[in-house]
């Protein structure tokens, strides 16, 4: 099966349009997955890049560095950041050295939640089982020398 069967266009203007709408598709293809894989934990793509991001964090930080560091630069950080808090799983703190400004925290459950979700790291990885370890690092390396020039 090849991205001319999976969209039905079995004609591209050249393959860079071809690269682009696959990648896209593949992209879309991807997110669906791990959505379905995060949904029996109820939280959503937005919330896990959170949750990771925090747990690398050596201290507290905001809002604006989390949208800085999300995959998704279009989120909404603190209406996602507000539902977190209702779910236990982040915790808000004052800024000590601005108090106008708020700082997250990741939450003893959601710790909890993503050492869960980390025992599943091999049905995550499974979802490119298609790949050979040498492929998934030739993908890399080409999807970053896309970006290389912005």
């Amino acid at each position: 099966m090849g991205i001319e069967k999976d969209i039905q266009q079995p004609v591209f203007r050249n393959d860079y349009q071809k690269a682009m709408v696959n990648i896209i598709f593949s992209a879309n293809w991807l997110t669906e997955r791990i959505k379905f894989f995060l949904e029996s934990e109820d939280i959503t793509l937005q919330q896990y890049n959170i949750l990771r991001i925090l747990r690398g964090t050596t201290k507290p930080i905001s809002t604006l560095q989390i949208r800085e560091r999300m995959l998704d630069k279009m989120s909404d950080t603190s209406r996602i950041v507000e539902r977190m808090l209702k779910k236990g799983l982040v915790e808000k703190k004052t800024c000590s050295a601005d108090k106008r400004m708020v700082d997250v925290v990741l939450s003893k459950r959601g710790l909890s939640l993503l050492e869960k979700l980390d025992k599943k790291n091999a049905a995550l990885d499974n979802i490119l089982e298609g790949l050979t370890p040498a492929e998934a690092t030739a993908l890399n390396s080409l999807l970053d020398k896309i970006r290389e020039p912005y």
